[in-house]
């Protein structure tokens, strides 16, 4: 219970992290507005390009090249990659528009209600972030999905059902950047390169959710799948911003 406890009180100190990421991100606005993303309005993402992302959750099927879905869990995913999201994304990832991600995650957040309320997933429900590469976290000035999911579990939180997140994936060094690589070297660029930090990881008896900006070729999911179940962690789904997968069902 103690375990459990501090665990939480560190989620907790993350979603304060971010929130204050979120109120930086709003005081330079009021300096110096930033256009949307999606459409280049005024404003750091307007609620027209915001509305792509409030929709309920879609089941997405595994990518085709996948046998048998290599193992993953139920896949879900708010949004195609493309239009405004993709320019979301790109933007907070690449483009040091670090304001973004605590607002995307927010969706993600609303997301995760609504699969609790399908069933999917039960509380205490804790997010687990997509493993990136530390030099490249670094360059970003932080990972943009670890903001993600904190924000996401914050919203989660205040709407009633316990929530944490656990960062405790990590991409070793020696895997390269995935631009630009098909989907078989993907798979080969990460495969055992994703280690499990068993410090960070969930309490036993919390349900995960992988949680990432976007599924393409569903190597990084595959990954941090393998390593969640080897350390006997199976998650319960992936949940993703979007997804280059069209759906197979809407709920």
């Amino acid at each position: 219970m103690g375990s459990q406890r501090r665990r939480m009180g560190e989620a907790t100190g993350l979603a304060a992290l971010a929130a204050l990421t979120a109120l930086t991100g709003a005081a330079a606005d009021l300096l110096l507005p930033r256009p949307c993303p999606g459409c280049g309005r005024a404003g750091p993402w307007c609620e027209s390009c915001a509305a792509t992302l409030s929709g309920r959750p879609r089941r997405i099927g595994p990518p085709d090249h996948l046998a048998d879905g290599a193992g993953l869990p139920p896949i879900w995913a708010l949004a195609h990659y493309t239009g405004p999201v993709r320019a979301a994304i790109l933007a907070g990832k690449e483009k040091g528009r670090r304001d973004l991600p605590p607002r995307l995650g927010e969706a993600l957040g609303a997301a995760v209600v609504q699969l609790h309320a399908w069933g999917v997933v039960a509380e205490p429900v804790w997010l687990v972030p997509a493993p990136s590469r530390p030099a490249a976290a670094r360059r970003r000035g932080g990972d943009p999905v670890r903001i993600m999911a904190t924000a996401a579990a914050r919203a989660t939180a205040d709407a009633g059902i316990a929530a944490g997140v656990a960062p405790c994936l990590v991409t070793l060094g020696r895997a390269r950047d995935s631009v630009g690589l098909d989907a078989a070297a993907r798979q080969q660029n990460l495969a055992g390169r994703v280690r499990l930090v068993a410090r960070a990881t969930p309490p036993p008896d919390a349900q995960i959710l992988l949680v990432d900006d976007v599924l393409t070729t569903g190597a990084t999911a595959v990954a941090a799948t393998a390593t969640l179940i080897a350390a006997g962690r199976r998650p319960a789904g992936v949940i993703a911003l979007a997804a280059v997968p069209r759906p197979v069902t809407l709920r």
